[in-house]
């Protein structure tokens, strides 16, 4: 009986084992139940202030958003409005010597000096027009090129060298600031 009496004490303690264990697991989570019933009403208070910022947050971002997308808007138009005001303010100088030239011109009986003043206004409005950025093409004995040039017209070329090469120039062509803003109508040799 005294294996018997051994084996007894040792199934009471793994019976009891198993119900301490219970016991101690229900205490358990009574206790995390009674912890999460106190922290669950802060927990909820603190998500919903969270949240509360962050849609106000939200609502405020989207807010300034539109108001910069409306500002860019009315500045761009503004831009658009106001794009060439700063040539126009040159180019007034150059309309009122013209407008002095035509009145010049109805009275005059000396025609070199007509001339003269129309070629100053001529090299006033080109100068001009320089410090703004246009400079013209030069074409004529340059090789052909699509880029920049738009041929009119193939003629027999005058000599050897000349072929595929820029004869003669029907219109200037222009650039603004390094882009073409005209193409030169130009005759090639053939």
């Amino acid at each position: 009986m005294s294996t018997a009496a051994e084996q007894n004490p040792q199934e009471e303690l793994e019976n009891t084992q198993p119900e301490n264990n219970a016991a101690t697991e229900a205490a358990a989570e009574q206790a995390d139940t009674q912890n999460l019933e106190t922290e669950a009403p802060q927990a909820s208070e603190n998500s919903t202030a969270e949240l509360d910022e962050m849609r106000d947050k939200y609502l405020r971002l989207h807010a300034e958003f539109d108001n910069f997308r409306r500002r860019t808007s009315k500045e761009r138009l503004e831009l658009f409005k106001t794009a060439n005001q700063e040539l126009m303010v040159a180019l007034i100088p150059v309309l009122d010597d013209l407008e002095r030239a035509q009145t010049a011109m109805k009275d005059a009986q000396d025609v070199n000096a007509v001339r003269e003043g129309v070629e100053l206004i001529f090299n006033k409005f080109i100068s001009l027009l320089q410090q703004k950025g246009l400079k013209a093409m030069e074409a004529v004995g340059q090789p052909f090129d699509a880029d920049v040039h738009e041929a009119i017209t193939q003629i027999p070329a005058p000599s050897e060298e000349m072929k595929g090469k820029v004869i003669d120039q029907v219109e200037k062509g222009y650039y603004l600031n390094d882009k073409v803003v005209r193409f030169a109508k130009v005759v090639i040799g053939a």
